[in-house]
């Protein structure tokens, strides 16, 4: 499979003759045919390309997602509103130097916030974050 470009467009190459060719839209995953000589060959990695088909905030989310406790942590992020440090570690098994990793892998994936839970330093779930949540849980 290759990507490739049609009139400004980018699809997925699946099968290539020599008048038409077949491709997908990688966003709607339709497929058609066209002219093979006005197809051009863009270099973008097709899997990529593929990816995109997926909301940008699930996608973020699935990549930055790497354990049922992060993943647990935006859960209770979104159920119960932002929750202080303390909270957090009181509530769960994560030890601060723990939660401050998980927590900075998250924020850098911009799917959690620093804020403010009464006076305290707490932890929010971003508006990407919380769409993410619901691409996936539905």
């Amino acid at each position: 499979m290759r990507t490739v470009e049609y009139a400004g467009d980018r699809y997925l190459l699946l099968k290539r003759s020599t008048d038409a060719s077949l491709v997908r839209d990688p966003e709607t995953g339709d497929t058609r045919h066209l002219p093979t000589e006005e197809l051009s060959a863009t270099g973008d990695p097709p899997l990529s390309v593929a990816a995109g088909r997926v909301p940008e905030p699930a996608r973020r989310l699935v990549s930055a997602v790497d354990s049922p406790t992060a993943l647990g942590l935006l859960v209770e992020l979104d159920e119960r509103g932002p929750l202080a440090v303390r909270t957090v570690l009181g509530d769960t098994e994560l030890c601060e130097s723990d939660l401050h990793g998980l927590v900075g892998d998250l924020r850098v994936a911009g799917l959690v916030a620093e804020t403010d839970v009464a006076g305290e330093r707490g932890y929010r779930l971003t508006d990407t974050g919380r769409v993410g949540l619901r691409t996936l849980t539905g």
